[in-house]
């Protein structure tokens, strides 16, 4: 089965949010932003903007009806700035005209009266001073203080990872109506439609149900549109509210890069310790997360970084803390692999210090050390149906890694100028909130008496195939076509809520919830079937929309049943609630189980160097993975190329850099550089594990979301190896992205340094 969109994406027919007809009378939204990063915010001069032509009105935070603040895990952002300004770019007053162009003209017309604060762009420096946005958390397991004691090697490091910018093709942005009972209602390029909806009535001070938000389909999310596609909405639903008129507010592409967070960088210690047998023994780490100005999801991301700490790793004494440090950046993010990524990259780099130093191959310590069933993960759940093993061994002998090895090594010989170097990396990434409760989904379905069927459930379309996913669940369940099934907007009238589409578990949670509302429509329609045509019901099937009878057609078809029931005063809708079973994590423990699975796979890496210029290549990323028991391979492997891809560009090109006074360096496409076409590697093989699935995936089709960018973290270690063949005991900083300027610098230090006065944002 094929991806349903992409033909309607290439003839232009999907609608997106602001390919949405303009109503009569829609005013512009445009935000004025704070210019510096921290500050008291005394007074505001909007007399000359007020006065410019097209203006109908200028916001600012005391206009809002009800509260202030969008905050979500903790209540520390307004929407508007109030007394102070945190961040540059933080929203502090929003113009509305009649036109787009009138305003931002006005825009210009505004004068801020700030008060400069002391900023801070560096986690460390702030967790210092003890600006943190919520307590540190440790997870532990076992005694690694002991456990050291008693080690035959121990290595210590630092490793930093940068952040990414999420660079979705449609920008944020939102267009609101004010409704005749006094609501709004909201088109919004969210992820997360609830929390809109919640946040606008928390600022409206109206209740939920006088909010009504409606998602179509996103140009893309990657996270970025799961919390940040909130302050958007609000203040488009604060200007229609007030003004009763339509709001549209869409950003452009440099304020949307200006304005919102990115993945959240790290910087971290780690202490890895081994036995003789190359058993690693215990391992700490602390992490320092940069969250920016305000908690966003930094709490929750923070959380999966300590879940992911020892990634696809056996290791019986752990401790990990880490921290959340407030700077003077935007709020930083959900993105794809929600933390996990940061704590692999630690843990791969301990793992690459400790071989270096005992000069072995990285990969003798990680096959040693994998994963296998029953080990305790830190949070002490255990490995269930652990594929970790399997996933190593069908990637080396399908790939030949030793011929890869000798390849690499025989080029090396054989070239001065250009090296080659290879890596393999493991994963091991749970699928679940991890807050117990956002596991749970809705969905309705209604079938009309032509037999066709409508699907509302609260998953996001944005790019993934999450629609394709649940039309197919819906279609293989009822016996029908895929053609009869539409899913619809996802809407907060429909399906009431909702969690985020976000955590991989989209089409886990609403295709379970599906699959249920399915079965039980499917059961209703074949008792009458078997009542009707007095035929054993528990012989009884729909397949290809013809009703059969221990596999013999009956007297009847799919639409002739569905009129039938209709005529009878049978049901033909019903709505289904799921809820993950056995997913559980105590926050005062740090133990429980809070994952419903786990997705595990290998990726072998070949890059090459030019050594003169510090460019470089991918030439391959081989990989075996473990997606369960796929229905929609076409569309996983899809999602594989495109994570794989995206981590390499973590991983290698894209720097998000800021300077000391917290003005963007990396802030428009000109100086930000994304994975393009000659960025992919010449070779992207990706081999379907043969696994079972697991009963909590849906139909035993495991998540794929998420997973494959880990494998973009080896793109960094084949560089890293590829630098040692030209400069062999090279020690090398352990620092992410691998860029061309760093590997020049890798390649030659004394004649190289990092720029002064720039923070790796």
């Amino acid at each position: 089965m094929n991806h349903l969109d992409p033909h309607r994406h290439v003839r232009g027919e999907s609608q997106y949010l602001d390919d949405v007809p303009e109503q009569q009378g829609t005013l512009f939204a445009a935000v004025y932003e704070s210019p510096v990063a921290h500050g008291v915010l005394k007074g505001l001069d909007l007399s000359a903007a007020r006065r410019a032509p097209g203006v109908a009105r200028i916001l600012t935070a005391q206009d809002v009806p009800g509260r202030n603040q969008i905050g979500g895990i903790v209540p520390d952002e307004p929407l508007l700035a109030e007394g102070h300004v945190h961040f540059r770019g933080q929203p502090v007053a929003l113009v509305l005209a009649r036109t787009e162009r009138q305003a931002h003209a006005a825009l210009r017309l505004i004068q801020a009266d700030i008060e400069l604060l002391p900023v801070i762009t560096d986690p460390r420096k702030a967790a210092a001073l003890g600006e943190f946005i919520v307590p540190p958390r440790t997870f532990r397991i076992g005694d690694s203080t002991g456990a050291f004691a008693g080690c035959a090697h121990v290595f210590e490091g630092v490793a930093e990872s940068g952040g990414q910018e999420h660079l979705y093709i449609e920008t944020q942005g939102a267009y609101a109506f004010p409704t005749e009972l006094g609501g709004v209602r909201i088109i919004s390029s969210t992820q997360g439609p609830t929390a809109v909806q919640r946040h606008c009535a928390v600022v409206l001070g109206l209740g939920m149900h006088q909010v009504e938000v409606d998602v179509t389909r996103l140009g893309g999310g990657f996270g970025g549109k799961e919390d940040q596609a909130t302050p958007w909405g609000c203040l488009a639903a604060l200007g229609a509210y007030l003004t009763r008129k339509p709001v549209k507010l869409v950003l452009d592409r440099m304020a949307d890069m200006r304005m919102t967070g990115k993945r959240h960088p790290y910087s971290s210690d780690f202490k890895i310790g081994l036995d003789a047998d190359l058993k690693i023994v215990a391992y700490e780490v602390q992490y320092y997360q940069n969250a920016g100005a305000a908690a966003d999801l930094s709490p929750a991301v923070l959380e999966r970084t300590l879940f992911h700490t020892t990634n696809a790793y056996h290791i019986p004494n752990v401790t990990a803390t880490a921290h959340s440090c407030r700077t003077n950046l935007p709020p930083n993010t959900a993105f794809r692999g929600f933390g996990g990524p940061q704590g692999m990259f630690v843990m791969e780099s301990a793992i690459v210090r400790a071989a270096e130093a005992l000069g072995v191959a990285p990969a003798e310590i990680q096959r040693r050390n994998l994963l296998r069933e029953g080990d305790l993960f830190p949070y002490r759940q255990p490995a269930e149906l652990c594929h970790a093993e399997q996933a190593w061994d069908v990637a080396a002998e399908r790939f030949d890694l030793p011929g890869l090895r000798a390849e690499v090594e025989a080029f090396n010989a054989a070239n001065k100028l250009f090296k080659k170097g290879l890596s393999v990396m493991p994963i091991c990434f749970g699928i679940s909130f991890t807050k117990t409760f956002m596991n749970q989904a809705h969905a309705l379905v209604h079938i009309y008496t032509d037999g066709s069927v409508g699907i509302s459930t609260a998953a996001v379309e944005m790019g993934q195939g999450v629609n394709t996913k649940i039309a197919q669940v819906a279609a293989r369940t009822l016996g029908i076509s895929i053609h009869r099934v539409k899913i619809e907007s996802t809407n907060t009238t429909r399906v009431a809520n909702t969690s985020p589409s976000a955590a991989s578990a989209t089409a886990d949670l609403n295709g379970q919830a599906t699959l249920l509302a399915c079965q039980r429509l499917r059961e209703r329609l074949l008792r009458l079937a078997g009542a009707e045509y007095t035929v054993d019901y528990e012989g009884i099937e729909i397949k290809d929309e013809q009703v059969l009878a221990a596999g013999i057609p009956a007297e009847t078809t799919w639409e002739k049943l569905v009129l039938l029931a209709y005529v009878r005063r049978v049901s033909l809708s019903e709505n289904a609630h799921y809820a993950t079973p056995g997913v559980h994590f105590d926050a005062s423990t740090e133990s429980g189980h809070p994952f419903a699975y786990h997705v595990y796979g290998t990726a072998l890496t070949t890059a090459t160097v030019d050594c003169l210029r510090g460019t470089y290549t991918i030439d391959a990323v081989r990989i075996a993975h473990d997606f369960g028991q796929s229905f929609s391979p076409a569309i996983d492997q899809g999602q594989i190329e495109g994570g794989v891809v995206q981590g390499i560009g973590w991983m290698t090109l894209e720097e998000v850099s800021y300077n000391q006074e917290g003005r963007l360096l990396s802030n428009s496409l000109n100086s930000y550089k994304i994975p393009d076409l000659y960025s992919v590697p010449a070779v992207l093989d990706v081999h379907f594990l043969d696994t079972p699935g697991h009963p909590r995936a849906v139909l035993r089709s495991k998540a794929v979301g998420e997973p494959p960018l880990m494998y973009g973290i080896g793109a960094y270690f084949a560089l890293r190896n590829a630098i040692r063949a030209f400069r062999p005991g090279a020690a090398l900083p352990l620092v992410a992205p691998m860029t061309p300027e760093r590997v020049l610098g890798g390649l030659y230090p004394e004649a190289v340094a990092e720029p002064a006065g720039v923070a790796v944002g």
